[in-house]
């Protein structure tokens, strides 16, 4: 549910970035996240304020993962790296979660490393429309591989933290987090360089539609839903289905921008389903 939620949000977030700065997008949308969940506290009996400290800072390292990766991705659009291009090297993150994941004692299926290798290629036809597009390591794409890399990051700070503690209080602590470093940051970059046309950009109905989904849907909903889901779930196999948000892009591209999707295309979609299909195939135990 979590990679529809967010595999929708790309169209959006498309819309957004021809209107408003990436920090002052990013930030308004995790705060608005951040609100949509404060509700939602005291149904788990919690405040703000009743959030023990040690619970905090997991929330403070999630939020703070979580704007580093949101910051090196637009970062790398910005360089000029091509929307495919940015879509495969921040999918990235289904290969480093479970190498990352070694270096911390997480173990995982040994179907899951046949399972990594088929969606990294089925990404790859998804993402990379040509056949004999090549990826050049340009600064856009070590920016878009700082990205996944973060991305891993954060992925296994929410499975270490979502046991811990309410995924909603966690999701709620690193949007508020992720919310003000990415306000911090649009006040340095953007406003201060250019007040009238900040401002300017605020006034548009459109940016303001593509804001509001994001931080209600792919924020609020999307995030917790991860945080929820990764409780009971290892982070390499949460990595490939989160992957599916590359496919539900597309789809959305198709029904929502009326995009066409070739059979290049439709078989990288097919093999990244097949590869999360094949990672929870249940192994024989000895």
């Amino acid at each position: 549910m979590a990679s529809v939620v967010w595999g929708a949000a790309f169209v959006a977030q498309s819309i957004a970035s021809n209107n408003v700065g990436t920090f002052t997008f990013n930030g308004i949308r995790f705060i608005i996240g951040g609100i949509c969940l404060l509700p939602l506290l005291k149904g788990h009996h919690l405040s703000p304020k009743q959030i023990p400290p040690r619970k905090l800072v997991g929330g403070v390292i999630c939020g703070t993962a979580l704007f580093l990766a949101s910051t090196f991705q637009q970062a790398g659009i910005a360089l000029g790296a091509t929307a495919g291009e940015a879509g495969f090297l921040t999918a990235c993150y289904i290969v480093m979660v479970p190498i990352l994941g070694v270096f911390i004692g997480k173990k995982c299926s040994f179907l899951v490393w046949p399972a990594v290798c088929i969606a990294l290629f089925g990404l790859y036809l998804l993402c990379i429309p040509s056949a004999g597009m090549g990826l050049s390591l340009s600064s856009a794409d070590i920016a878009l591989l700082m990205c996944a890399l973060l991305f891993s990051v954060q992925i296994l700070c929410i499975d270490h933290y979502a046991p811990l503690m309410s995924p909603v209080a966690l999701a709620c602590v690193q949007f508020i987090v992720s919310g003000i470093l990415s306000l911090i940051a649009a006040i340095i970059f953007e406003l201060i360089p250019d007040p009238s046309s900040w401002i300017k950009a605020l006034y548009s109905p459109t940016a303001w539609i593509a804001i509001l989904y994001t931080g209600i849907f792919s924020c609020a909903i999307g995030y917790t839903l991860q945080a929820v889901g990764q409780r009971s779930l290892n982070p390499a196999l949460a990595s490939l289905i989160m992957s599916l948000e590359s496919v539900f892009s597309t789809l959305f591209g198709w029904l929502i921008l009326h995009q066409t999707m070739d059979t290049r295309e439709a078989l990288g979609c097919v093999l990244i389903f097949a590869a999360v299909i094949l990672a929870q195939v249940p192994q024989k135990t000895t």
